[in-house]
């Protein structure tokens, strides 16, 4: 059965060029939103926390401070409304996944820039 899924998932959905990213990395995502019969487009910058899943179900957690309060938002790597990612910094941590990165404030919350 999971064979059937994932030949579905390889077949039929399209598949997004996208720039790779990892956890530690801060990224700019533009996506679209509709209001009403009108659409814009909208950007989200902010730390990668999380690459999570596989294939098409993947999705990734970006977290930006909005003056002194932390926003999270998840987005699947299919969204149809996901114009583009733009990878501003690349950055060196040491896991896959940066939780711990929630509870840091000030200058305990920089994350090193790898230059490549």
């Amino acid at each position: 059965m999971n064979s059937l899924v994932k030949f579905v998932q390889d077949e039929f959905v399209t598949k997004k060029d996208l720039p790779n990213f990892s956890a530690g990395d801060t990224i700019t995502v533009y996506y679209e939103i509709k209001e009403g019969s009108k659409t814009r487009t909208q950007f989200f910058k902010g730390v990668v926390l999380q690459r999570k899943g596989s294939g098409s179900s993947e999705t990734f957690t970006i977290r930006k401070m909005s003056g002194t309060i932390g926003v999270e938002r998840i987005f699947p790597i299919n969204l149809p409304a996901l114009q583009k990612i733009e990878v501003n910094k690349r950055g060196k941590v040491r896991r896959a996944r940066i939780f711990y990165f929630r509870g840091l404030t000030g200058k305990k919350a920089r994350i090193k820039e790898v230059r490549r």
